[in-house]
């Protein structure tokens, strides 16, 4: 009613998606009091009211202004001077008693009363938390109102942490991990972290770290399949099939798999496998195979007689210790007497790249990874699993600190492809699959998601979660300060978005073409957000909101360098300062 003290003015315009209202004249204050608490009348991002007899409809105001946005005949505007006008978005709409929904059924019309959202109708929207949701927040306009969001919808139709540098990106994140691990005690989440900064914020997590002595992170190699593991070791491209070598290299690969089938997980049918297949064998051998077949020496000169039972040999080498098969020398005899050169030089283009990579320390964690090393190692892909996702610990951090940049992408690829097969393949299981889901939270994401990569393995196979991992009870949560770096099919694909304070306008322009609801007045608050709040959009939420997010202790480490207190204080010089860094920038370990 107009005698409300929370009578804002009348609808004069009415679209699809929004509605224009003028103010009345007759409000006594642009900052009424209700209940004790000061409202102010047409601050963008707030809600107003639509009430039609038992139905409510809400909207969120976008833009103020002293002249109407259309003329509504000739000479309007010049009846309105002096007025002021609010454009708003429309939302959603309360029933009676029922839940707020989003979405529009009944549009108000004309000279429709418009009323202020004061905090018990926010409380209506926002409800009480329920079983299936979790606290993100509390809303900016109310110190006591907590927002929830729906945990099924958040994980499984998956969602987005989006925000400059400072922000609060690290912040959010640990605040909603905490919430879930904290009111789901079957909850389980893995966090791919490549700079090593969620450690501190979560002390009872279970920490996995490349070259770690308590606790190191394994990535057998053998998990690639056949495509990675060529394009990590000689830098083929599956466009190479119709290469003799490539095509010898992956029958080589597949010849090596065969022979090691029955393993500690369950004997494999021979037959069925191929150099995809997760079969552990030996690299070494890899190598030493092809190092045979370039170096050897054989009785004949035809190509398709010199095979190991015409070779010349005189040492067989040990492949362990990468040494290589000796052979009597073609090149102290005579041309058209034995022993002859060997003709097999397919692998020449690839022997000396493999050497390099399995000579180099920084690939330890995949070539020598511990108990899965090989087929005669004590441990198989079941321990990994119950590693990674299957133990006490709801809370896996994979640190990804001492991964090599330019195999980054390989190894989240591998992580990512590797979980996502075991819920795919496990979905029927009772403590897997869709009976026990997974969240994948993947920070610094726009690194090795990047749009502009064609070859790109782990953007490949989060792609393939973001598309499929719904119905196998895999979901994901990327975090990233440039999401215009970021696949535009995983930004299709995110049904929550949780977008922090922006300043990069082609960063807020993809986090607008992003938003599940396309609510533009919210978005357009990006560059003005304090830090620590962020705007929610999306299937999770049951109104866009905007909300500021706890500040949570422990913290990662991921806090600005304290500039002021070190530039204040004299350091000493010491001779034998940076041998320590030196030394860590040629072993590349931390």
């Amino acid at each position: 009613m107009e005698s409300d003290i929370t009578y804002l003015g009348k609808i004069i315009r009415v679209d699809s998606s929004s509605i224009e209202v003028e103010v009345s004249d007759h409000i006594p204050s642009s900052a009424p009091i209700i209940n004790g608490r000061l409202y102010k009348i047409g601050q963008i991002g707030t809600f107003v009211k639509i009430p039609i007899g038992n139905i409510s409809i809400y909207g969120i105001v976008s833009a103020v202004s002293n002249t109407a946005s259309k003329d509504l005949k000739e000479g309007s505007v010049n009846k309105y001077i002096g007025s002021r006008f609010l454009t708003v978005q429309l939302v959603g709409e309360k029933i009676g008693d029922d839940e707020f929904e989003k979405g529009i059924g009944t549009y108000p019309t004309i000279n429709d009363e418009v009323h202020l959202v004061i905090e018990n109708d926010l409380f209506e929207i926002y409800g009480e938390k329920n079983e299936g949701s979790i606290e993100i927040g509390k809303h900016a306009s109310s110190e006591n109102l907590s927002v929830y969001v729906d945990i099924h919808k958040l994980i499984l139709r998956h969602c987005a942490i989006l925000g400059s540098t400072g922000s609060g990106k690290s912040n959010t994140t640990v605040s909603i991990l905490k919430s879930i691990l904290n009111d789901y005690v079957g909850s389980r989440i893995i966090l791919v972290d490549p700079h090593g900064e969620y450690a501190s914020a979560f002390p009872e997590a279970k920490v996995l770290k490349i070259n770690d002595k308590n606790n190191p992170l394994y990535i057998p190699f053998w998990l690639m399949n056949f495509d990675e593991l060529a394009y990590f070791l000689v830098a083929a491209k599956p466009t190479d099939d119709q290469r003799t070598e490539y095509r010898l290299f992956r029958e080589l690969v597949t010849s090596l798999k065969k022979e090691n089938y029955d393993l500690k997980a369950g004997k494999v049918n021979e037959d069925l496998i191929t150099a995809d297949s997760p079969i552990p064998f030996n690299a070494r051998k890899l190598w030493y195979e092809m190092n045979w077949w370039l170096n050897a020496s054989f009785t004949t000169t035809k190509k398709d007689e010199q095979k190991k039972e015409t070779a010349e040999i005189e040492d067989d080498g040990d492949f362990d210790n990468l040494l290589g098969a000796k052979f009597k020398s073609h090149l102290k005899t005579a041309s058209n007497t034995a022993p002859y050169k060997s003709q097999h030089i397919e692998y020449y283009a690839y022997e000396k790249k493999i050497l390099s990579r399995l000579k180099d320390s920084r690939y330890d964690y995949l070539f020598n990874p511990g108990e899965y090393k090989d087929e005669k190692s004590s441990k198989d892909l079941h321990n990994l699993l119950n590693e990674w996702i299957g133990s006490d610990e709801r809370l896996v951090i994979l640190d990804l600190s001492g991964v090599p940049f330019e195999v980054l992408d390989i190894t989240v690829g591998l992580i990512t492809r590797f979980i996502y097969d075991s819920m795919f393949w496990g979905r029927n299981e009772s403590y897997t699959g869709k009976k026990r889901p997974l969240l994948l939270a993947f920070e610094e994401a726009h690194t090795y998601l990047n749009k502009n990569e064609s070859n790109c393995y782990s953007k490949n196979a989060v792609e393939r979660i973001f598309k499929e991992g719904r119905k196998f009870g895999v979901g994901s949560l990327v975090i990233s300060q440039r999401p215009s770096e970021i696949s535009e099919t995983i930004l299709a694909q995110i049904g929550t978005l949780i977008a922090l304070r922006l300043t990069n306008s082609g960063d807020q322009s993809i986090v607008k073409s992003s938003s599940p609801e396309n609510l533009n007045s919210l978005i357009d608050l990006l560059p003005s957000l304090r830090i620590g709040e962020a705007v929610i959009v999306g299937e999770s939420i049951k109104i866009p909101s905007r909300v500021r997010i706890k500040l949570n202790n422990p913290r990662p480490t991921s806090e600005d360098p304290k500039l002021v207190e070190s530039w204040t204080r004299r350091h000493e010089s010491n001779i034998n300062n940076y041998k320590t860094v030196v030394t860590k920038i040629r072993e590349q370990k931390i």
